[in-house]
């Protein structure tokens, strides 16, 4: 890496003197300076630059994929310590480690994440993700009802399913990173009926230019591997009476089709005349009519079938029910509720066969896979915790992990409304950006309590002005984070607050991007007006720091301060006022990261000063030293301000430390 940064600068400063237009001595006579005149040195020049840039860039991807399996290992060691731990003590001990190690894990591949350019790989890197996230939790529960009853066998079975599946999905995280599968397999990608009926209309429609690049006896077997997908919905105990018949009707009338446009085929493969030309149109529109009609249906049969029953298990009553039977001791109950959830199980796991089927794009039929894995893993797992809780029914960690269970199979039914949306939207031809802007939180959220409004989606030219916009915010982030790093008391409380403003207008960046926690735009104007309070806290702390210095530059550390103060009041009622509407809404995000980029490039200004009068009177400054409030109040805005932690989302590491924060030792005696 040293070596090709080298011949990268020596590159430069090459193409730097050749083309220096200062050096010339004898400028042309009708007034027009020659740039360069060594053309063929510029050339090599040029060439060496861009060949050592390019060494820069694929041994940089190599250093990020070292460190990905590195930190991999450390996780699969420390999980290898977890799985033999035999006491509380010793257990959180290890645990702890690993929640660190977890966190490196997902800044590294949050990175990767975001860089992948193939949609496939970036969906399957966030499933992997996906799956690390929810099971880091259930490892946590799962371990420690292990640990409370050693001998209960159905406890046993779900750590050692929990650890299993995390051990697979790192597996998979470092076949993407390193393109390559275990003994140099090839991945064996699934077809659907939608890529296939796509497929085969793209050759079926080529005969117009080309009569002669495929065989009949291709097309034949196209439709046949379709028509056999087919069957996964006929043979499909949950597909309607009326459904069925319409698609082995459409599949009967595909094949007489195609046999019709082999024969006008074959014709005018022979003779090209105008009639029989014609004809093939005919054959080749109504071909592809039966297949646009035959993909309808599977698409209806299967998004319907995804809606009744998505709304049939909204209740959850099977999982309370398991709850409350668990809790008496009721094994009998138990098991009885158990039949019912492998049945419904088996409904969600068919019902995501199905949508693979007709989910249209590559992300999404990988989104459907992991959806069908995820239901076909964690029903088990949520009856052997039940059991578990049946058989202990006083224990409130056999509890807790059976409520960890319930949540993630409550949060996966959820997360499949969402996924039926998607692909409605794409059959539909509504695919917008990958972000949609909400006017109002998620459940849960901010102001839950307010009426839901639609979606507002921004146009090209908003979304480029708003990504624009974001793109300033993010290198005036790493300007203020350059300044603060140099601080030598990282815990002065001008620090604090602009390490915390900066964490905050990263995550405003992040929305720009449609990524990170802020997930709608009423995310955005909540935290746009907590950055303006800490901004405010800011400003107070600078004037009682300015009160302690006697310097030349103090008038100038003042000035700055007092402009902060009216930017983050006008920051601060910009957010709080509502609108309705798509205009206004985009008007107000539009001013409220302006406003917070104002006062991003405010506080750059702002830290070098401090900065410098820091070290002129650092002697005796005692003020710095005490806890700042801004850390008092922070457990109150951490959702907000530091959940993003630089660059990514993590796995839910602020919850994963408090449930080591809460773990007793009571349990292990």
């Amino acid at each position: 890496m040293s070596i090709a940064c080298i011949e990268a600068r020596r590159a430069g400063e090459t193409i730097a003197q050749l083309t220096d237009v200062a050096s010339l001595d004898h400028p042309e006579s009708d007034s027009h300076i020659t740039i360069f005149t060594d053309k063929t040195g510029v050339v090599k020049a040029a060439r060496l630059l861009l060949s050592s840039v390019t060494k820069v860039l694929v041994l940089a991807d190599r250093v990020v994929i070292k460190q990905i399996i590195t930190s991999r290992n450390k996780v699969l060691a420390t999980m290898e310590q977890l799985e033999k731990v035999s006491s509380f003590q010793e257990f959180v001990q290890i645990f702890s480690q690993f929640g660190n190690e977890m966190v490196e894990f997902a800044h590294l591949t949050g990175d990767r994440q975001n860089d992948l350019k193939d949609e496939k790989k970036k969906a399957r890197m966030a499933a992997s993700r996906a799956v690390l996230e929810k099971c880091t939790m259930m490892l946590l529960t799962a371990s420690k009802t292990c640990l409370r009853h050693p001998d209960c066998e159905s406890a046993r079975i779900n750590k050692d399913g929990v650890f299993h599946r995390m051990r697979l999905a790192l597996e998979q995280v470092i076949e993407i990173v390193t393109d390559s599968r275990p003994n140099g397999e090839n991945e064996v990608a699934p077809i659907s009926i939608y890529t296939g009926i796509k497929e085969f209309k793209n050759k079926v429609e080529g005969l117009r230019e080309n009569l002669y690049f495929l065989s009949k006896e291709n097309l034949s077997t196209m439709l046949e591997v379709i028509l056999e997908h087919t069957e996964d919905f006929t043979d499909s105990a949950y597909t309607s009476h009326e459904h069925r018949e319409h698609i082995l009707e459409l599949s009967k009338q595909a094949k007489m089709e195609l046999e019709q446009l082999v024969s006008v085929w074959m014709q005018a493969q022979n003779q090209k005349t105008k009639d029989l030309m014609e004809d093939l149109e005919v054959a080749i529109l109504k071909t592809c009519q039966c297949m646009n009609e035959l993909k309808r249906e599977v698409h209806s049969a299967a998004t319907s079938l995804a809606a009744d029953l998505l709304k049939y298990h909204t209740d959850h009553m099977v999982l309370k029910a398991l709850k409350i039977t668990g809790v008496e001791g009721n094994l009998e109950a138990v098991a009885e509720y158990t039949c019912k959830l492998s049945e419904q199980k088996e409904q969600l796991v068919e019902m995501c066969r199905l949508l693979r089927h007709v989910s249209g794009t590559e992300p999404l039929e990988i989104t459907c896979i992991h959806a069908e894995d995820t239901f076909q893993v964690t029903g088990p797992q949520i009856i052997s915790a039940a059991e578990t809780l049946a058989l202990h029914p006083s224990s409130k960690i056999a509890k807790e992990n059976l409520e960890v269970f319930c949540e993630a199979w409550e949060s996966q039914l959820s997360d499949m409304s969402m996924l039926l949306r998607e692909i409605n939207d794409v059959f539909e031809g509504r695919r917008g950006e990958k972000r949609v802007y909400l006017s109002l939180p998620r459940p849960g959220k901010h102001n839950a309590n307010l009426k839901t409004l639609k979606p507002v989606k921004l146009d090209t030219e908003e979304q480029a002005k708003i990504a624009k916009l974001g793109l300033e915010l993010h290198l005036l982030t790493s300007d203020v984070d350059s300044e603060t790093e140099k601080w030598e008391d990282q815990e002065n409380e001008i620090v604090q607050h602009g390490q915390g403003m900066s964490s905050m207008a990263y995550s405003m960046y992040l929305f720009t991007r449609g990524e990170g926690l802020l997930k709608t735009t009423q995310d955005l104007f909540h935290q746009a007006e907590i950055f303006a309070t800490e901004g405010i806290k800011l400003a107070s702390a600078l004037q009682v720091f300015s009160d302690q210095v006697h310097d030349d530059d103090k008038p100038l550390l003042l000035l700055d301060a007092e402009k902060l103060i009216p930017i983050c009041k006008q920051l601060q009622i910009t957010a709080k006022t509502s609108v309705q509407g798509k205009s206004a809404t985009f008007t107000k995000v539009d001013a409220c990261i302006q406003k917070t980029r104002n006062v991003m490039t405010l506080l750059c200004q702002l830290l070098p000063v401090c900065s410098k009068l820091m070290r002129k009177n650092k002697t005796g400054n005692g003020y710095l030293k005490p806890a700042p409030p801004w850390k008092e109040g922070r457990t109150q805005t951490s959702t907000n301000a530091h959940a993003p932690e630089r660059r990514v989302e993590m796995f839910g590491i602020k919850s994963l430390e408090n449930h080591v924060t809460k773990m007793t030792f009571l349990e292990s005696k």
